[in-house]
């Protein structure tokens, strides 16, 4: 019995397409990987499996769901169609985390749709949390007391409590390290076993090849046979930086939250032009580390300096050179973005506002950077968030982050929706970023790929750097 099942699926925006005519079918128990680069439309292929669209984007074709037809149809309708028979996993777990409630009830909440009586709701949640490799004590907190990793594996408790028989998984391994990759394949493994049929959307090329049934791919939007893995591509070698006066010392580094301590007496010194990964498992406060150099979680003791000027503690405190000095590139780039505003403004708006660009040069300048990453910016100002793939964004954020000239730039997983060969176009930039401006990369990643491109890597644990290996 089929499902889930797919037939001439098609999707625009405008005059753009995105989708073409393409079909699938899933049976219990069957995993279908779909790869391809980024901007291919895979989020937009798996979004229409649950019968949605980004606004902007308009569907034809069928799409049924156990039998049932979910295109054009009312909402009222497509929840009730939904409920305990799909699960989607977002690219982003934003979407789907709710920012003021805290993690359990929420869970508990949507194994209300399944389980009768408290004791069973609790139950089926605590299950989830489980499955999903968290622990019990994240049960009380936010979302954004998580890292970026909990948050992800915290988005597929969410679909897994409802014990849905067909998951639509968006690139479900981003920010997670080796071992909790590793932890969550087993798990998924071990759903498509007991009869869950999968739709899963990477880049994660051990992740198909460890889990998919079949692999297909989409290129020049449309599902084909997946070719042979390609090779890595390769990007510029590392800078091996010799030693010069640091552009950044931090000393004695100190963040808390509450009785928490989070990141803990850190040491640490860039020289310009170097390129460091810092690396370490989910929750290890490598993120915590990088908004605290960019002035956006407070530390509670410490200094930073930037070519031996003192930096306030605060981003509002800097003034214009200060927050030109250092830059963070977020995680969750769509969360970074203001979706009613196009692309190409908000890139070009960091080097009108931070270096005093008139607002034509700084188009110019941000329509450059961006094609030499890949991204066509369509004209001012640009296509808005929401009709751009997440891999896509990712370059623009990395971009309006450049557009600055910073002295440090703070990456946090900006490879993680990224194929192979805009991986690499993306690290070329950033090397010639670090050659051309003398900019500090800290690359805060579990991309086991950067090792040829970084100078030396740190491992934080527990808030601490406990190592440090140079590479060459």
């Amino acid at each position: 019995m089929t499902v889930l099942e797919i037939a001439g699926l098609s999707a625009r925006a405008g005059e753009t397409v995105l989708l073409e005519d393409v079909s699938l079918a899933l049976e219990p128990g069957r995993v279908l990987v779909v790869l391809g680069a980024s901007g291919a439309g895979k989020t937009t292929l798996g979004l229409a499996a649950t019968g949605r669209a980004r606004p902007g984007i308009e569907l034809s074709g069928s799409v049924r769901l156990a039998g049932f037809p979910l295109l054009d149809r009312p909402a009222s309708e497509l929840r009730r169609a939904r409920a305990g028979v799909i699960g989607h996993l977002p690219q982003q777990p934003s979407a789907v985390l709710d920012p003021v409630r805290r993690c359990g009830p929420v869970l508990a909440e949507l194994a209300a749709l399944h389980h009768d009586g408290r004791a069973a709701r609790l139950a089926a949640a605590r299950s989830a949390l489980a499955e999903a490799g968290l622990e019990p004590d994240l049960w009380r907190r936010f979302p954004h007391q998580l890292s970026g990793g909990q948050q992800q594996r915290m988005a597929l408790a969410t679909t897994l409590v409802t014990r849905p028989r067909v998951l639509v998984l968006d690139e479900p391994t981003s920010g997670l390290d080796a071992a909790n990759r590793t932890a969550l394949t087993t798990r998924l493994a071990a759903l498509s076993r007991a009869g869950t049929a999968m739709l899963i959307l990477t880049h994660d090329l051990t992740l198909a090849r460890a889990l998919a049934d079949d692999d297909d791919e989409l290129r020049d939007h449309r599902l084909v046979p997946s070719p042979a893995v390609p090779e890595h591509g390769r990007f510029e070698g590392s800078s091996a930086a010799s030693p010069t006066s640091p552009v950044l010392v931090v000393r004695g580094l100190t963040v808390r939250a509450g009785r928490t301590t989070l990141v803990e007496d850190v040491d640490l010194e860039l020289a310009a032009g170097s390129r460091t990964t810092l690396t370490g498992a989910s929750g290890a406060g490598k993120t915590t580390l990088g908004r605290a150099l960019a002035g956006l979680t407070p530390p509670a003791a410490g200094t930073i300096e930037v070519d031996g000027v003192r930096l306030p503690r605060l981003a509002r405190r800097r003034d214009r050179a200060q927050l030109r000095a250092v830059h963070y590139v977020h995680q969750d780039s769509r969360a970074s973005f203001d979706e009613f505003r196009g692309v190409l403004d908000q890139v070009a708006d960091t080097g009108r506002l931070l270096r005093g660009l008139s607002r034509a040069d700084a188009r110019l300048e941000a329509e450059e950077l961006l094609r030499s990453l890949g991204v066509e910016p369509l004209g001012p100002p640009g296509p808005r968030p929401g009709l751009l793939s997440g891999g896509q964004l990712q370059r623009c954020a990395v971009a309006r982050a450049l557009m600055a000239h910073p002295r440090v730039l703070v990456c946090d997983e900006v490879t993680s929706a990224l194929d192979a060969a805009n991986r690499t176009r993306l690290l070329d930039v950033l090397a010639a970023a670090a050659t051309r401006h003398g900019t500090a990369l800290l690359m805060i990643s579990h991309d086991e790929t950067l090792a040829p491109f970084v100078d030396r890597t740190l491992v934080i644990t527990d808030g601490r750097f406990s190592t440090s290996v140079v590479t060459h």
